[in-house]
Parts: structure tokens; C-alpha cells; sequence
């Protein structure tokens, strides 16, 4: 259990109030196309549908002796009902109500992460939008670069969580399952036909084969979406962490009235959020191997998965919720500095610009290779003598001749690398 990352609304759809009324509402679906075609008494369907609540304490107390939470349910619920109860339950075997509602408790999870997450891309339109004009220094090997926006980091991340959205919308999907197939899957007493409606009621959809339950390759599928959907989460939290350095101060977390970074140190106002999601990328990613694991079970079944699940399922779903919600307030409430990000640029001393000082050269006529070592002394040079590397140029006798003061001056003003930049942005903000 982990409260302090629990959401409410997530940590009620997995609570064990959720889980057996969620049970109850497939047996009642199921106790309602029985008593449509005879299978059971009409008068014991209704009386089934009409148990609004379970006793949690008796279940869990029954659970004690009996060792089996579906039978201590079935045996709770029944004597709710009174002589009718004996037709709960009937012609089923656990897995069939078990994993049926685990399809409707997923389903329920997935449609909360899903609106949550159209609430963070909101976020990041916004900050694309906001911030075509800042100009920052691009790194490679956390080094400079070639200048970028903000606007078109953020742009990046959007287009990854387009795609991850849709990983987990897909995934999702694959989950809708009903299987009322019986002990192995060979539909024994209940015939398929049963399957079609109650999964039509549920609004689930049949199993195309399974054995005694539902193949875990769904699972393992929606698991890797979730571990895709917080990689990429952490992948701009690490960006963000980056920028946030003290020597960098391109963006900065807000900080709460109150609120400290360090016991010691009263100065620290450290990029906790980030961090944390990091946390939680860790925690998602290592629960898709155990839903791998849970793949390959004995035979039509065994019960190895079980255990898994019940920790796993739960966790996941209220971890990717909390951390789609911390990161949504991170950007919602995130100062992007653009002086500094200005300073930054300047501060690179022009270098910045090299690639387009070389590309002029060669277009007037040097080789590439000419072109190259001139640029890179320049450059050692600038950095050297803490100069900008137009001036280092300018002063050289040789090569100030070779471009005009108004080339200079488009290649070093960064207006080219933000020629493209509404095209780019189009591919991802019309999505």
C-alpha cells in the first residue's frame, strides 16, 4: 500500500469494497441472461439483482476458514439472498467472474488515466504555444549545441505522449474481456452464446480462446504501455531536472509558501516533482517484467499469476494516475525563465553557430574539410580568449574579408533556427 501516492478516485475502483461489488455486478449479468433462457428461475434472477451492497467483514471472515475469496463472496452474498441464492454463481468457475471484472476494474482505471492525461497534454500545448519565441541553447551530450526553442523541446515530449496515449488507449482495448468459458475453456455448461450477451451487457467483449482464464499477454501489453507511457514522463522530467541545475536556471519548479529543500541548507529550492516522477518511471517499468512472467502459467492454469496481480494491478494504476497528475502541476505551475534562457544563449560566446560559420565557408568556396578546421580554431580560440566567435572572425585578416558584416549577422542572430519552426510545430499541435 502506498498512501501517499494513492489518488481517491484510483484508490476506490481498487479498494476491496470496489472488487466484490464489481464481482457481484457479473454475477448479477450473468444471473440475468440465465433467467432470460431458462437457465435459472426468473425469480432467482431478480432476487440476485436486487443486492446492492456487500458485507466486506464477513467475506474477509469467511476467507479465513475457507481459504477462497470467491467462494467466501458467493457464500456471503448467497445468504444475503436467502433460499434464491443457491442460483448465484451458477454454471461458473471463479476465473470467469474473477477475470470479467477485472476487464470492468481495468476498464474503470483506464478511462480515469485517459481523461487525465488529455488535462497534461492541455499543459503541454500550452507551453508550446507560449514559447516559440525562447530561444535557448540546444545540447547534445549535455553540451552546446545548435539553438532551439523551448517551444520545440515541449513540442517533443507532446509528440511523445500522442503516441503513448494511443499506446495505452490501444492496450486498453485488448482489457474489455469477458470469459464465462468454464474450469478449462471449453464452455462445458454455459454455452458461448451466454459469453456474447453478458459481455454485450458489460459492455466487454468475448475471449476469442481461452483456458480456465484470460492469456496474460493482454496484460503484459498494457503493462509496457504504462512503462512507455512514464519513460516518457521521465524523460522530460530529466530534461527539466537538467535545465533547473543551478549553473543552467532555465526553468524553475514552483516553490509553495512554507516549503523547504533542505534541513540543512535554507537556500536549496531543489526540483523535487521531477525527481519524483523519476521515482515512479522505476517502479511501472519493473512491474512490466512481472506481468511479462505472469504470461506463461501450467497447463489451462494455475494460480502464480494471482499474487502477482493483486499487488501489481493496483500499484500501477495508482502510480501512472498520480504521477499523470504531478506532472500535469508541474507544467501548469512550471516559471519558464526566458532572460536566462537569452543569457544562456549569449553566454555561449556564438559558438552556438559554428555549423552555419562552416556551411558559409564551404558555400564560398572552401572544402568541407578547409571549412572545418578553420571554424573549430575559431572556436578554441573564442573560448580561450572569452570572446564571441564573430569577433574572433572579424579580427582574423584572413577570413573577415571573407563574409560580409551582413551575412555574419544572419548567421549569428539565430533567426535561422526558427525558420521551421511553425512547420514543425503544425505536425504535432494539429494531432
Amino acid at each position: 500500500m502506498i498512501p501517499r501516492y494513492s489518488t481517491p478516485e484510483m484508490d476506490k475502483i481498487w479498494s476491496q469494497e470496489s472488487r466484490f461489488l464489481t464481482l457481484l455486478k457479473v454475477e448479477q449479468a450473468v444471473a440475468k441472461v440465465q433467467g432470460d433462457k431458462g437457465l435459472i428461475p426468473k425469480k432467482a434472477a431478480v432476487a440476485i439483482s436486487q443486492v446492492n451492497q456487500v458485507n466486506v467483514k464477513d467475506i474477509n471472515r469467511l476467507e479465513k476458514t475457507l481459504r477462497h475469496d470467491v467462494i467466501a463472496f458467493v457464500q456471503s452474498v448467497a445468504k444475503s439472498i436467502g433460499p434464491e441464492g443457491r442460483f448465484l454463481h451458477f454454471g461458473l468457475t471463479s476465473s470467469d467472474v474473477l477475470d470479467t471484472a477485472l476487464s470492468l476494474q481495468i476498464k474503470k482505471g483506464g478511462e480515469l488515466i485517459l481523461s487525465d492525461l488529455q488535462l497534461l497534454k492541455k499543459e503541454m500545448i500550452r507551453l508550446v504555444e507560449e514559447n516559440k519565441d525562447s530561444l535557448c541553447p540546444g545540447r547534445t551530450h549535455g553540451m552546446w549545441a545548435e539553438p532551439t526553442t523551448f517551444s520545440l523541446k515541449m513540442a517533443g515530449y507532446l509528440a511523445e505522449l500522442n503516441r503513448n496515449i494511443l499506446r495505452v488507449q490501444t492496450a486498453l482495448k485488448s482489457n474489455e474481456i469477458c470469459k464465462l468459458s468454464g474450469a478449462v475453456g471449453t464452455y462445458s455448461y454455459l454455452d458461448p452464446e451466454i459469453e456474447i450477451e453478458v459481455a454485450h451487457k458489460l459492455g466487454l467483449k468475448p475471449e476469442t480462446v481461452a483456458t480456465q482464464v484470460v492469456p496474460r499477454d493482454r496484460q503484459a501489453e498494457l503493462f509496457l504501455s504504462f512503462s512507455l507511457l512514464l519513460t516518457g514522463f521521465e524523460r522530460l522530467s530529466v530534461e527539466l531536472r537538467h535545465l533547473q541545475r543551478s549553473e543552467v536556471g532555465e526553468v524553475t519548479e514552483s516553490f509553495l509558501k512554507g516549503q523547504k529543500g533542505s534541513s540543512a541548507m535554507p537556500h536549496k529550492q531543489n526540483p523535487i516533482s521531477a525527481e519524483n516522477i523519476t521515482g515512479l518511471a522505476r517502479m511501472v517499468r519493473s512491474y512490466s517484467i512481472a506481468a511479462m512472467e505472469n504470461i506463461v502459467l501450467w497447463h489451462e492454469r494455475d494460480i502464480s499469476h494471482s499474487s502477482v496481480e493483486r499487488v501489481f494491478l493496483p500499484d500501477a494504476f495508482i502510480l501512472a494516475h498520480y504521477a499523470t497528475q504531478r506532472l500535469t502541476q508541474l507544467l501548469k505551475n512550471l516559471f519558464v525563465e526566458k532572460e536566462k534562457m537569452k543569457k544562456n544563449v549569449d553566454k555561449s560566446l556564438g559558438l552556438l553557430m559554428s555549423s552555419h560559420l562552416l556551411l558559409a565557408l564551404v558555400d564560398k568556396g572552401f572544402s568541407r574539410e578547409d571549412a572545418y578546421k578553420v571554424v573549430q580554431f575559431l572556436s578554441f580560440q573564442a573560448k580561450a580568449e572569452n570572446k564571441n566567435l564573430k569577433d574572433v572572425f572579424l579580427q582574423s585578416p584572413k577570413w573577415a574579408k571573407v563574409l560580409s558584416n551582413k551575412e555574419l549577422g544572419s548567421i549569428f542572430s539565430g533567426q535561422r533556427h526558427l525558420k521551421n519552426q511553425n512547420k514543425i510545430l503544425k505536425r504535432v499541435l494539429r494531432v
